[in-house]
């Protein structure tokens, strides 16, 4: 398939998200938040009911960068060898032979990951951290790049196993995919109703860890820096933020990890973008798929039917953006590298 070449004429992953956007309709948030995750070298955690394309987002994705892709869906009976891969014994050599298991991918879709059991659950995870798996002896590493989509179903908890708070926080990203509007549904029905032109690989591999590593130099000011602390401190210490009467509604905040993806992800928003300088609304619209899931409310909260999204929000007015024209202005002359 011919590869469009990388031009200074559009933003890198512009004709990206433009190929994906001509199959998927009216989930932009969550298309967007992949390509910063696949940048970023994140993992995204997706929670929504059934039917709304997320399986179809990353398929897409996977096409139109030229990746692998795998699916798993999970059940209550699988087992960590069953992702990872094991030792089988061949007769005819007399020898134990490897089978890597279906992470060894560049893009790997856990489907209602909550269906699973621990053991299978940590297995994944490890390998979204580690980015290799070790199996008897031997240590084998995932395919560059490599991201984790993984699903939940939030309507069902009939022989499901709930991610605990701290696995939960090896996501860099967790997204919610509501229904889509009328006018948005005529559209999905009437192009799924036809047949649809595959999708156009528009970069490859090699192209994909270019722009990785073009993200990794977009320019971030200390004060965005100083700006995301104050936003994941705040979730510890709602009292920095001016709001001490939420403290009753917190049991624990986010972890540094709040922080740090916060920028990573600012980053590479920006460079989506088509700026290798980050701005303020780049972290801000960043703040609630990086924290909400990092929040563990407290029962008063879950008595009241306060959300973590709700906690978030009365948090922000209390800690203020910082000036974008300054950041400009200090940024200076920033080179970005060969790989835009």
């Amino acid at each position: 398939m011919t590869v469009a070449p990388p031009s200074n004429s559009y933003r890198p992953m512009e004709q990206v998200l433009y190929e994906m956007k001509k199959v998927i309709v009216g989930q932009d948030a969550l298309l967007e938040r992949l390509l910063v995750a696949l940048l970023a070298r994140g993992h995204v955690l997706v929670e929504g009911v059934p039917g709304l394309a997320k399986t179809l987002a990353i398929k897409t994705l996977a096409a139109a960068v030229g990746g692998d892709f795998r699916r798993v869906q999970f059940t209550p009976d699988l087992v960590p060898a069953d992702l990872t891969g094991t030792r089988i014994y061949n007769q005819q050599l007399g020898e134990f032979q490897t089978s890597l298991g279906p992470v060894f991918t560049n893009l790997l879709l856990a489907d209602e990951i909550n269906r699973a059991p621990a053991k299978v659950q940590s297995a994944l995870l490890e390998v979204m951290q580690e980015r290799h798996v070790t199996i008897g002896r031997e240590t084998h590493l995932v395919p560059n790049p490599f991201l984790v989509l993984a699903t939940q179903n939030p309507i069902e908890s009939e022989g499901t196993y709930a991610l605990p708070e701290a696995q939960q926080d090896r996501f860099m990203l967790k997204v919610l995919v509501d229904y889509p509007t009328q006018t948005e549904e005529f559209v999905i029905v009437e192009r799924m109703t036809r047949s649809l032109e595959p999708t156009q690989q528009i970069i490859d591999g090699e192209q994909l860890l270019a722009f990785q590593r073009a993200a990794d130099a977009v320019y971030v000011d200390p004060a965005l820096m100083e700006y995301a602390v104050r936003l994941a401190r705040a979730t510890r210490d709602p009292e920095s933020a001016g709001r001490g009467d939420l403290r009753r509604l917190i049991e624990f905040g986010a972890s540094p990890r709040a922080s740090i993806n916060l920028i990573l992800g600012g980053r590479a928003l920006a460079f989506i973008r088509g700026r290798d300088y980050a701005l303020p609304q780049d972290v801000r619209d960043l703040v609630f798929d990086v924290l909400r899931h990092r929040l563990v409310l407290s029962y008063e909260a879950l008595a009241s039917n306060v959300s973590a999204d709700g906690v978030i929000e009365q948090l922000l007015p209390g800690i203020p953006l910082p000036e974008a024209s300054l950041i400009e202005s200090r940024r200076g002359a920033h080179v970005v590298p060969s790989g835009r």
